[in-house]
């Protein structure tokens, strides 16, 4: 006869089948970030010196740019998983459209923004 209840079938309610893959993205993100942010602290604490051109030096690496520009793709992917699902759950009509078309902008951007910087810093090197 088929799954759900009956007011279910009729509604074409139910389930959408994502909502395992939304929530495993946000666990493995959470992990992620966790990692990349104990790498993050512990080797700022590593460094000599916190002026900054020692920061430029460290930042000018690729083995400090890369983890750092991974960091920051999975906690702008992380906001944005986690705001998605405040969204969906709190807003009800059109300006839910709205509110996730704006937070998919913001997500991008913010990224793109640090990723810039990083970039910016790790390829001019140590010029300041």
């Amino acid at each position: 006869m088929g799954t759900g209840t009956g007011i279910g079938r009729v509604r074409g309610l139910g389930s959408a089948k994502h909502g395992s893959h939304h929530w495993w993205q946000q666990r493995l993100t959470a992990a992620s970030n966790l990692l990349l942010l104990v790498w993050l602290v512990v080797s700022l604490l590593r460094l000599p010196l916190y002026d900054y051109r020692a920061l430029v030096l460290w930042l000018s690496s690729p083995w400090a740019s890369v983890p750092l520009i991974l960091a920051t793709i999975s906690v702008f992917y992380h906001l944005r998983l986690g705001l998605q699902v405040v969204i969906e759950d709190y807003q009800h009509d059109f300006s839910r459209v709205i509110a996730l078309v704006l937070l998919n902008f913001y997500a991008i951007a913010g990224a793109a923004l640090a990723i810039f910087a990083i970039l910016k810093v790790a390829f001019s090197g140590a010029v300041a």
